[in-house]
């Protein structure tokens, strides 16, 4: 909390300085399952001047959604978007098969908010010496909560053909992923945002990652010290996640809630409507 903070005094600083006119500032899992999480938004207030809002997991589906809008390939039907975080993931089936409209997020048809991500799958089961059976134990654990997903059929329609869709993941663990196939020196996310990876590419990075052991992890430059207890917990989530839509290709956004709010606030502020306008000389 105090580290969290400090963070948040220089955003405030940052935001003061800036006369910002309009924002939107939002906590996730983390405050919503905390038990002093709503403690902890009023220091952020009292200490950092900072007022924020707790959005609930429908929200977050949906801004996670409209901020990688751009990223969904404009010839498919439809698209499993989903968000590893630490605390929770959030998937939405979005349904691309009749007329669409500018805002992606009108076509979710059906969205689920499991309560695991990479945190507290590693807590759960570690992260740091992880071999297979234990890999394949996260992988269940996770599976249990998808097959009690009741709209998991809604694009079914779609579904049933795999080159009619694809998977659209935002966050760490896919991100990381194409790093390491991409073998960068350094993470690069001009290089990470939009790309696209196949079934075999996925699968030859994740059972990469399940061969290193835990220092090999933390030397890779797209891991580091940080995620290298954490990045496999990510990836059986999202080979959960694969079994459940087996799709031929996954494409990878360094993107999300972010950019979600954003797109939200412009578009509540005219500003597509302004950019149309002057793009028709009118």
């Amino acid at each position: 909390m105090d580290r969290a903070i400090e963070a948040l005094k220089v955003c405030g600083d940052k935001l003061r300085s800036r006369h910002v006119r309009r924002a939107r500032l939002i906590a996730t899992e983390a405050c919503r399952s905390a038990e002093n999480g709503i403690e902890f938004l009023e220091r952020v207030k009292r200490e950092a001047g900072i007022s924020l809002e707790i959005i609930d997991r429908k929200t977050e589906a949906r801004l996670a959604v409209s901020g990688c809008g751009s990223l969904v390939d404009r010839s498919t039907d439809g698209v499993v978007l989903f968000d590893i975080g630490g605390g929770s993931s959030e998937i939405a089936l979005i349904d691309l098969s009749t007329a669409r409209t500018p805002r992606l997020a009108n076509h979710i048809v059906s969205w689920t908010s499991l309560p695991v991500g990479v945190v507290s799958l590693a807590e759960r089961f570690g992260g740091r010496d992880v071999t297979p059976e234990l890999f394949q134990s996260m992988v269940e654990e996770v599976s249990g909560m998808l097959d009690r997903f009741e709209g998991k059929l809604r694009l079914a329609h779609v579904t049933a053909d795999r080159k009619r869709f694809h998977l659209l993941g935002t966050s760490g663990t896919v991100t990381t992923l194409a790093g390491v196939h991409l073998g960068l020196d350094r993470y690069d996310r001009r290089r990470v945002d939009g790309l696209w990876m196949d079934n075999r590419q996925v699968d030859a990075m994740i059972n990469k990652l399940l061969g290193w052991n835990f220092e090999q992890r933390v030397a890779n430059a797209c891991i580091g010290a940080d995620r290298a207890d954490l990045v496999l917990a990510g990836c059986a989530i999202l080979e959960a996640i694969r079994r459940h839509w087996p799709a031929e290709r996954l494409r990878v956004a360094d993107r999300g809630l972010r950019e979600g709010m954003l797109s939200e606030l412009m578009a509540d502020d005219g500003a597509w409507r302004r950019w149309r306008k002057g793009a028709s000389g009118k």
